[in-house]
């Protein structure tokens, strides 16, 4: 079996938004994207005091693609305008389908506001192809239980799989495009080997610790997101020190990616009509 190649390694750039310690990985200076992965914000860790603003996350509107915040730390409230609600608490997920158009905002609830508290959160965009753009919004949003937590390495490595499948386990996020999604926690002198990546596009991002991968020499640490060749079937990654991961892979959509804001589509004119539906109040009912 054929090895991944790794190409580079892309350190986060931090851009706090406001108060909220931000650091982003991708898009970086020599990285626009991994097809179909967009854009990943690393907020936190930080610790919140007692009467906080918590989280700038206000009602704001996406479509075109997906969007997945992984919590690692803290609480997070969840509202859109399709009808979903819920709070999400550490280790869990939210995984929402933009689609043909959602208003969504994800802010702290009223205990972490008052109480305050540890915070840190991913948060992911996942294109969508053309065929798919318009497709219907939902929302999935799944506590820490409710993520399989699969044993590697004799104990050392703990997979957790949120989308996709693993050894005859399926995640119980249900991709619409396929994509392969979970946080791997390692031990030291941990191992993972993953196969079946053949053409498809891995998200190899380091949370906390160091790692190395494959027969390169130089380790890796948090904060860097490692940049792996389409080709090649199998990857292997040890772990230096205790670390977090994420690790996703998906097949590559290949087509043009036109932005503007919260809307991601292929031409210029979806963005000018994204535009018009969202102003014509087309993205469902008002958050308030």
């Amino acid at each position: 079996m054929n090895t991944k190649q790794l190409l580079r390694v892309h350190p986060a750039l931090r851009d706090d938004i406001g108060d909220l310690l931000t650091q982003r990985p991708v898009p970086a200076a020599h990285l626009d994207q991994i097809d179909p992965f967009l854009f990943l914000n690393h907020h936190g860790p930080q610790t919140y005091p007692p009467h906080n603003r918590g989280l700038p996350f206000g009602p704001h509107p996406h479509r075109g693609f997906e969007t997945v915040t992984f919590i690692l730390d803290g609480l997070l409230a969840h509202r859109d305008s399709a009808g979903h609600e819920s709070i999400i608490g550490p280790g869990g997920i939210q995984w929402m389908t933009a689609g043909r158009g959602i208003v969504h905002a994800e802010v702290s609830p009223r205990e972490f506001l008052e109480q305050g508290g540890k915070l840190e959160i991913l948060q992911l965009w996942v294109n969508l192809p053309s065929r798919l753009k318009m497709s219907e919004p939902a929302y999935v949003g799944l506590q820490h239980e409710q993520i399989p937590a699969l044993s590697i390495d004799d104990g050392k490595v703990t997979l957790n799989l949120i989308a996709g499948e693993w050894e005859g386990t399926k995640g119980p996020v249900d991709s619409l495009t396929g994509v392969f999604m979970s946080t791997v926690a390692m031990q030291a002198g941990g191992v993972l080997r993953l196969s079946g990546l053949h053409l498809r596009n891995v998200l190899l991002y380091v949370v906390r610790g160091r790692i190395g991968v494959g027969q390169y020499d130089d380790l890796i640490s948090a904060y860097h997101l490692v940049e792996l060749s389409e080709n090649g079937d199998t990857v292997e990654i040890r772990a230096e020190e205790d670390a977090l991961l994420l690790f996703g892979h998906a097949e590559p959509i290949r087509e043009p990616v036109v932005s503007h804001g919260p809307f991601v589509m292929t031409t210029r004119e979806e963005i000018v009509q994204a535009v018009t539906d969202y102003q014509a109040g087309r993205f469902g009912s008002s958050l308030g």
